[in-house]
């Protein structure tokens, strides 16, 4: 890469608003789909369906999409990403049933896996490695603004227009960001050397996990279950505390991980990785906190806040962490690997947290989703501990 210093080229533009149009498109669809899902007669398992099932083929094609970026390369698999995205959101219209409906969100999780990874993919190799904390933080930014505008644009659309303006609008972000990516140049990474004729040859699903991405993917693991207890049940926790708006969490939330994004990503470059992760933790759990305790709407912002600003700290950290732990020639596992870590834990969230939630209610949900944190802090500072005690500070303090 030869803008080694600059952080703001026209590539990282270009891909930033790329992958800002993409999460339109599939904002857009988070609120509305459980109204299209019931409306084609699905209940509440139904409703949480289209959530696992989406989450479940996100997970297990991320580890592929992760090898076949760093064997095939970057753009041709980004095009195949972005084409499965297109063709579920516009199929989504004509399915009659429920069920065709979640055939066409797993094919629609494929397409969202592929291009997630991708994207996440280029911009670890467009930012320059003493920036990538910094760098990773405004590039999730576009994500949060995105989270932030998307479900209030979708609701208007299916209010004011319909479905089928829903979903052919959302289609026609997802051509918008394909049409934006061919101007990204991409510098695609030197693959490794092929094995010796005496060395037996790779399976198919050897190279699919970056061992070296798995300390920070489990703790991304641990921070995806608070994550999922929060997009899975908040609607329902604020029919329980008889709040009327809960909505507020969402914008409250994207707007504390945008200002949060970019101090913390400095703060990662300058100091490592432990001056963001313990206390962007420990924020993220009193959030947690506070919203099982909210009972108006502004105990729901505060919490909104806490929790935005500690999961801003600490994700975009991890996923830093994650690449600069492996070879150029890896990231795309690394980013396969992390990605998939954290979906599973939104699945798990949505699993664990529901069947708690069901025997004690939401608001006793939330406080036990705390314990996931304390966890998080106490394997994290393990780690850190072992560490600094057989000196290897190296992958603690930033070079």
């Amino acid at each position: 890469m030869t803008e080694t210093e600059s952080l703001w080229t026209r590539n990282f533009i270009l891909l930033a608003l790329s992958n800002f149009l993409l999460f339109i498109a599939f904002q857009m669809l988070i609120p509305t789909l459980p109204l299209f899902v019931t409306e084609r007669g699905g209940d509440q398992v139904d409703v949480g369906l289209v959530i696992s099932i989406f989450t479940i083929s996100a997970l297990l094609i991320r580890p592929f999409a992760g090898k076949a970026l760093d064997s095939i390369g970057r753009m041709p698999i980004l095009v195949v990403g972005l084409a499965i995205f297109f063709l579920s959101v516009s199929g989504y219209y004509w399915m009659t049933t429920v069920a065709l409906v979640l055939v066409v969100r797993f094919i629609h999780g494929i397409g969202w896996g592929i291009a997630t990874t991708t994207y996440g993919t280029i911009a670890s190799d467009l930012i320059p490695a003493q920036r990538r904390g910094e760098g990773m933080g405004y590039f999730g930014m576009f994500g949060n603004l995105a989270m932030a505008l998307g479900p209030m644009f979708g609701l208007w659309l299916v209010e004011s227009s319909g479905y089928g303006w829903l979903f052919a609008i959302s289609a026609l972000l997802t051509v918008a960001a394909l049409l934006m990516s061919k101007f990204v140049k991409v510098s695609e990474p030197i693959k490794a050397e092929k094995p010796a004729a005496s060395a037996p040859a790779p399976s198919a699903v050897s190279g699919l996990v970056e061992k070296k991405a798995l300390f920070p993917s489990l703790l991304a693991l641990l921070f995806g279950v608070t994550y999922g207890g929060i997009v899975s049940f908040i609607t329902l926790f604020g029919q329980e505390v008889h709040i009327a708006n809960v909505g507020l969490f969402f914008l409250f939330n994207a707007v504390s991980l945008m200002l949060v994004r970019p101090f913390a990503g400095k703060l990662f470059d300058q100091k490592g990785h432990v001056w963001v992760l313990i206390p962007g933790a420990l924020i993220a759990g009193i959030g947690l906190a506070v919203l099982s305790f909210s009972t108006s709407a502004v105990g729901l912002a505060l919490a909104a806040v806490l929790f935005g600003a500690g999961f801003g700290a600490v994700q975009p950290s991890l996923q830093a962490w994650t690449i600069n732990r492996v070879e150029p020639g890896r990231r795309g596992a690394a980013n396969g690997t992390f990605f998939s870590a954290f979906d599973l834990g939104i699945g798990m969230g949505a699993m664990v947290l529901g069947a708690v939630a069901k025997t004690t209610g939401f608001a006793h949900m939330y406080r036990f989703s705390t314990l996931f944190v304390i966890l998080f802090l106490v394997i994290y500072s393990v780690y850190v501990w072992r560490r600094v005690e057989s000196k290897e500070k190296a992958d603690i303090h930033p070079s």
